[in-house]
């Protein structure tokens, strides 16, 4: 009878993660739904592999609804977090693109698992990292779980084109003017909005300075473009500010066209701005535009661009100038200053040569008292 060796002792317990994740929420609300099939599997996994010390962390790294694309998942971050702390020996997934479907994000994971001798096993596909085969067949995985990936995002990138071709709302930002038709999926006409979207393009045409568009849309209480989405969510709504004007000017959709890279065709929405109105607001913008060589933009130096801010609210100050006949008057003014929207700046305009030759002055100074040093 051959005798037994009592003094064989007991694997070292391996502490498992289990990591699940879905794509979408769809299902997520039912009781027993992908995660917790993920999480079953593994376990199970986990128990048969009770012999080599495997026990199961109670900790749920979970992420529902995020995509595999990044690793801007909570569930991940705390895994990694953990697994930082020395709480973890080994990860286990359901399938090796539940983790993740990037190669550099997963290249980046595999190095911190491996700094921290924490092991990866994926159960439905039969290998783990604690061999070379198993790296290798992980890498070969991973690089057809990203080709997938990337496959898919550009046929639903071709199927947004084709149907914007078609003239189609693809979605995106409702504009204002328009509200979306759920029968449909379809921009309709929204009368009052559209009145006021009229009326910005009358008023820049008249030579109305954007500025005072801004101003006068203030007082009138018209915001921008508000919804509700179908989770509930609010967004939009907030006051027109002077990019806003701009990109709204600027927006084919309002003649009842859309845009596809440099082409444009007909749209399944009734425009707001006739043609004619619409390229007349084109010119004036491209006349107004700052672009090198632009005739009728007056050209000015300003020493300081880009580097001064308001000593009252902190926000960045733009150079402009007033003249007569005999001169030009330069001066640096603040961004909110000129918004005349609630919260907006009391600053007052500075003198660009006065606040340029102090700037020179205190660098002189700051110079010389470098050499005598």
């Amino acid at each position: 009878m051959a005798a037994t060796n009592k003094n064989v002792s007991p694997p070292k317990p391996v502490r498992c993660a289990i990591y699940t994740r879905k794509s979408t929420e769809e299902g997520l609300a039912q009781e027993f739904n992908s995660l917790d099939a993920q999480r079953e599997a593994s376990e199970a996994y986990i128990l048969s592999q009770r012999h080599e010390g495997w026990v199961a962390l109670p900790t749920q790294y979970s992420d529902g609804g995020y995509t595999g694309a990044n690793i801007e998942r909570p569930g991940v971050k705390q895994l990694l977090a953990d697994i930082e702390a020395g709480k973890v020996d080994c990860v286990v997934v359901y399938k090796v693109d539940r983790l993740s479907r990037s190669l550099i994000d997963f290249g980046r994971m595999m190095e911190l698992f491996e700094k921290h001798g924490v092991c990866f096993v994926s159960i439905t596909q039969q290998f783990n990292t604690n061999s070379s085969l198993g790296r290798l067949t992980l890498n070969i995985l991973l690089s057809f779980a990203q080709f997938e990936r990337e496959i898919i995002s550009e046929r639903t990138r071709d199927k947004q084109v084709a149907a914007r071709r078609k003239g189609k709302w693809t979605g995106g930002h409702i504009l204002l003017g328009y509200d979306l038709d759920s029968r449909g999926g379809k921009l309709t006409v929204n009368p009052e909005e559209a009145e006021r979207i009229r009326e910005m393009f009358r008023l820049y045409l008249e030579g109305t300075p954007v500025l005072k568009i801004v101003q006068r849309f203030d007082t009138l209480g018209w915001r921008n473009k508000q919804w509700t989405t179908q989770e509930g969510k609010l967004y939009g709504g907030s006051p027109l500010r002077r990019c806003h004007i701009y990109k709204l000017l600027g927006n084919i959709l309002y003649t009842g066209q859309v845009k596809v890279g440099d082409e444009i065709f007909p749209g399944e929405h009734e425009a707001i701005i006739d043609q004619p109105t619409f390229d007349l607001a084109q010119v004036r913008l491209k006349e107004n535009a700052w672009t090198p060589g632009n005739p009728h933009r007056v050209k000015m130096d300003a020493l300081l661009r880009g580097m001064i801010y308001c000593s009252c609210c902190g926000s960045g100050m733009y150079s402009t100038y007033s003249a007569n006949k005999a001169r030009r008057y330069r001066y640096y003014v603040c961004y909110r200053s000129q918004q005349k929207l609630e919260g907006y700046c009391t600053s007052r305009a500075v003198s660009a040569p006065s606040v340029e030759d102090a700037v020179v002055e205190s660098i002189r100074r700051a110079s010389a008292s470098i050499r005598t040093c």
